[in-house]
């Protein structure tokens, strides 16, 4: 059970609707993580600005794989049901790939190049070796891809830490789960 009571849209503070409206509008619910982070709308708008432009970064399979590894490193059940959901419904990702990629692997060994990149700057905190990123542009990413790949973890440490903090009930459907 979650530790703070997590409000119905109706319930959070006006000026975040619009924004919960065109999530729940793509998603087809109110995700518990955004109504919650709704409680701060300055946080909201935050993770929001943040996640806007990264959704424009890579493709779809490869930032919900990225999205997996990380939520698996900070151990978040909610992000992990909630990418797995993502990844099989709308990024139309295979069960055996987001199996392997919440494990740091892929199929295509250059998508497992990034993802086990993505887990490594999640464990380290940044402090990857140079022979990581060399690693990653031998696998024909480019400098600002990494920089993007960094963004992504980021971002969805951002959300792992606050579901984490506030052990936020899972609303993704579960029997999409791996």
């Amino acid at each position: 059970m979650s530790r703070v009571e997590i409000p119905s849209r109706e319930n959070t503070p006006p000026e975040t609707h619009a924004t919960l409206d065109a999530i729940g509008k793509r998603l087809g619910f109110f995700p518990n993580l955004y109504r919650l982070t709704a409680i701060s709308p300055k946080t909201l708008a935050a993770l929001v600005g943040m996640q806007t432009p990264l959704m424009k970064v890579l493709d779809l399979k490869t930032r919900e794989r990225i999205a997996l590894i990380v939520s698996e490193v900070n151990g978040c059940a909610y992000c992990v049901a909630a990418h797995t959901f993502v990844g099989l419904n709308l990024a139309k990702d295979s069960p055996e790939e987001i199996e392997l990629a919440r494990k740091g692997q892929s199929t295509n060994p250059k998508i497992q190049t990034i993802i086990q990149f993505a887990a490594k700057v999640a464990e380290m905190r940044g402090h990857v070796s140079e022979d990581e990123i060399a690693c990653v542009r031998e696998a024909g990413y480019s400098d600002a891809e990494i920089i993007e790949v960094i963004g992504l973890v980021v971002q969805f440490s951002f959300t792992n830490y606050i579901n984490n903090v506030f052990d936020t009930d899972i609303d993704f459907p579960t029997n999409t789960l791996v």
